[in-house]
């Protein structure tokens, strides 16, 4: 049986969703590189770009204006799945726009710590 949000591991997950989204919103590219895992197999899809393997994603970042960045989230839901596997949800909005924002991300204990292996963020009309 599958154990889901063991206490332990959905603190570790909350705790470096926090530390993406801090850097996130403040374009700390070298913690946002850090916090993806580090492989071809790695990919994100954007709002505009689909990104396949790590390289893509970090060269995209290093390119991507660091403007609008802020976003107030209205909704998160985080379940991890035994020891080593997490899924983490949030919708936001951003001053200004009346889109919602969506983003998924599957994360994946690494031996060097959790890492994103797929992301995706789409906005609503």
């Amino acid at each position: 049986m599958t154990a889901i949000n063991l206490p332990a591991v959905l603190a570790e997950v909350e705790a470096v969703f926090a530390q993406y989204q801090q850097a996130l919103v403040s374009n700390d590219v070298a913690v946002l590189d850090l916090l993806f895992w580090d492989s071809p197999h790695t990919l994100r899809y954007g709002a505009g770009e689909n990104l396949y393997g790590y390289d893509a994603i970090r060269e995209f970042r290093k390119a991507r204006p660091a403007v609008n960045l802020e976003r107030e989230i209205t909704a998160t839901s985080i379940t991890t799945f035994d020891q080593h596997f997490a899924v983490t949800n949030v919708e936001f909005k951003r001053a200004g726009s009346d889109r919602i924002g969506r983003q998924s991300q599957t994360w994946v204990r690494m031996p060097e710590g959790w890492r994103v292996a797929a992301a995706h963020v789409s906005l609503m009309s």
